[in-house]
C-alpha cells in the first residue's frame, strides 16, 4: 500500500468516527450496566435524553434558542423593503428578528450616499410593523420628510406584493 492510500483510509475512518458521534447514543454500544438495562427492560422504563446525555447534536445550531418564542415576519415588507433599497448593498439579513442592515449608497438621481437599517416587528402589514431608519454618509442627519418617503414607498411596495400574490 502506498502513503496516499493509508491517508485515505485514515481520512475516510475519521470521517466515520465523527459521522458516529453525531448520532443519538454511545459510539460503542450502551454506556449502560447490563443489570441497569435489564431493570429497564422489565419496568418499561426508559431514561429520558438529559439523563443520557446532553441530547444536542449538530441540528441544535439551526434551532432557535428559545423555541417559545416564535418571531414572525411580514414577507410583503421584508421584500419590499429588499426591493426599494436595492441601490444599497445588503450587509447582514436575519429574518428571524427582522433585521436587515445595509450599506451605503447612491440612490438613483440622488447626489448623496445613504445607508439604512429596515426592522419589520410584527406580522402585520401596517405602518407600525416598519421602522427604516437612514443615516447618511458621514452621520449627517437625513430629513425626516426623507425617511418617512422611504417609508411610505416600502409600504406602498409591499402592499402591491400583497395584491400581486392574491389575485385580487
Amino acid at each position: 500500500m502506498t502513503v496516499t492510500r493509508h491517508w485515505k483510509i485514515a481520512v475516510m475512518l475519521g470521517l466515520v468516527l465523527v459521522t458516529a458521534a453525531c448520532g443519538r447514543g454511545p459510539l460503542f454500544g450502551s454506556s449502560a450496566q447490563p443489570e441497569e438495562q435489564d431493570a429497564r427492560r422489565n419496568t418499561g422504563v426508559e431514561r429520558s435524553r438529559d439523563e443520557e446525555g446532553d441530547g444536542t447534536t449538530i441540528w441544535d445550531l439551526f434551532r432557535p434558542s428559545n423555541p417559545d418564542v416564535e418571531v414572525k415576519v411580514n414577507k410583503y415588507l421584508w421584500n419590499a423593503s429588499l426591493e426599494v433599497l436595492n441601490f444599497l448593498p445588503v450587509q447582514t439579513v436575519d429574518p428571524f428578528t427582522g433585521v436587515i442592515v445595509m450599506g451605503y449608497g447612491v440612490p438613483p438621481g440622488g447626489g448623496r450616499s445613504y445607508r439604512a437599517t429596515v426592522f419589520v416587528k410584527d406580522p402585520a402589514l401596517e405602518a407600525r410593523s416598519l421602522v427604516v431608519s437612514l443615516q447618511s454618509q458621514g452621520g449627517a442627519a437625513v430629513a425626516p420628510g426623507t425617511q418617512r418617503a422611504v417609508e411610505d414607498a416600502i409600504l406602498s411596495r409591499a402592499r402591491q406584493l400583497r395584491i400581486a400574490d392574491r389575485g385580487l
